[in-house]
């Protein structure tokens, strides 16, 4: 049994908190521009159901939001205190984008949290809907600053290195990396994903019980919409990314795909033969071949390279000590795939049903959406492990390798700081998470502290704002219906 050393255990307990701390962020996003379009809703229609929801996914996004922040702080110590090789080398990079994120996203964030959360009955309905869109601009503001900083690790630029420290001479490349604009996408678009498809088993749960109501109808209609929407843009997303990947990680592309040599023997046309696709196999780092693989002809380089005749470079094309993992990343991308297949899925089986008047009653449907509550974030946990394994053995790209990135600590001394992480992170979130899913049992009810009057009273007052944001349609028709 091989040895496990410090650098290991270092890596596993990074890998286990950032799996943690991801989950929060991801359904933060998701639900602050959730809220801001429930409360853009209620004011524009007047319908006091949008009222009901936006109270009742406002405490879940309160309970989600401490723990990220929680979990949050926890990633910013590691880097000092288990990878001071990294901080040392690239801190002058990533210390201030890490900095201009709490200075812009997470102050923004935490001065119109309060009045977003307590403020509905103290303060105008228009200032209180500026405060829910500026948590949720909040939170695509952080995201956009880690995804930079995290780009720039996958495909650097904008610097150079001075005595073994990288010194910033671009930030505008250093934040604007090859990389950056198709994994920020990815990344908000997997959080949309994942909170529609949370929110969506969350009204099935309750459907499937026997609880109708039009609350929960609402939910299951909204969620599923974000679903058929989002699901086939975050594939086609999806599919720019690997382009890209292809062109400036390619070892990584021939992980994903299991291929170790890049074959270069004709077709039947005489021409150089593209690229298959393995779609099972075990890929075998010490024997450098994928054991049982089963392939289709051309697909790969297809998929890959837009191109019937594409090929890609195999593993074997770069030196063994450059290689990522091909046995772990080939499952993990497989993963998200699949998942990701089984959300469109969904969303097309949601909108057949919708034709069919049967959205709300098919328990098949129901169902469905209720196990893939999940699948959201596991496919995001799936995409993150592909995106950092596959940047292995480097955590700067080209630049710094992990194994020069680690503090100088003993494995006894980082196991028991795991150990701990464990221990603590299970009982904390375990108790967080078990709260939040007693709040999703409640279910949203309805509020009798907003009657018609108050309805109608922030309706007038912010109407024609929403109007130039929405305009309406015809008449007064049942999507502009008064209270």
């Amino acid at each position: 049994m091989p040895e496990v050393t410090a650098l290991d255990l270092a890596r596993i307990q990074f890998a286990f908190t950032i799996s943690f701390h991801i989950i929060f962020p991801a359904i933060t996003i998701g639900l602050a521009s959730y809220l801001a379009v429930l409360e853009a809703r209620w004011l524009q229609t007047g319908q006091a159901v949008y009222l009901d929801l936006y109270h009742f996914w406002s405490k879940v996004f309160a309970v989600n939001f401490g723990m990220g922040v929680v979990s949050g702080l926890v990633m910013a110590y590691q880097f000092g205190t288990n990878w001071s090789g990294f901080s040392r080398f690239a801190g002058s990079i990533t210390g201030p984008l890490l900095t201009y994120e709490v200075l812009t996203a997470f102050f923004l964030e935490a001065g119109f949290l309060g009045v977003m959360l307590f403020g509905m009955k103290r303060v105008g309905p228009g200032l209180h809907f500026l405060s829910t869109c500026m948590v949720a601009l909040g939170t695509l503001i952080s995201s956009t600053w880690i995804i930079a900083s995290n780009s720039w690790m996958q495909t650097p630029q904008g610097h150079e290195i001075v005595d073994g420290r990288v010194v910033p001479t671009d930030w505008l490349q250093v934040i604007f990396t090859p990389s950056f604009p198709y994994r920020l996408a990815h990344m908000v678009l997997a959080a949309y994903l994942a909170t529609a498809l949370f929110v969506a088993a969350s009204a099935a749960w309750h459907l499937l019980r026997g609880r109708d109501s039009p609350a929960l109808r609402k939910m299951l209609s909204m969620a599923a919409g974000m679903i058929l929407l989002v699901a086939p843009l975050q594939a086609l997303v999806g599919d720019l990314h690997g382009l890209n990947t292809l062109q400036y990680q390619p070892a990584k592309i021939a992980a994903m795909e299991g291929h170790w040599e890049r074959k270069d023997a004709g077709g039947d046309d005489g021409r150089a033969a593209g690229t298959s696709l393995i779609v099972f196999g075990l890929p075998d780092m010490a024997a450098e071949t994928t054991r049982y693989a089963l392939e289709i002809p051309r697909l790969g380089g297809l998929i890959l390279t837009h191109d019937w005749n594409g090929r890609i470079q195999g593993l074997k094309d770069f030196p063994a000590a450059d290689r990522p993992n091909a046995t772990v990343l080939f499952w993990t991308f497989r993963a998200m795939v699949g998942l990701g297949l089984l959300m469109i899925a969904l969303g097309l089986w949601s909108l057949w049903l919708r034709w069919r008047g049967r959205l709300y009653d098919c328990r098949p449907f129901l169902r469905c959406t209720l196990w893939m509550g999940g699948a959201g974030l596991l496919a995001l946990l799936a995409g993150w492990l592909t995106t950092e394994l596959g940047r292995q053995p480097w955590v700067v790209y080209g630049l710094l390798r992990t194994a020069d990135a680690v503090s100088a600590h003993d494995a006894l001394q980082v196991g028991v700081t795991l150990l701990l992480f464990v221990v603590i992170y299970c009982a904390v979130f375990g108790v967080g998470i078990a709260y939040l899913l007693r709040l999703i049992r409640v279910g949203p009810l309805p509020d009798p502290g907003h009657g018609a009057e108050a309805s109608a009273s922030a309706l007038n007052e912010v109407q024609p704002l929403l109007r130039t944001i929405a305009p309406e349609t015809g008449g007064n028709g049942a999507g502009t219906r008064r209270p």
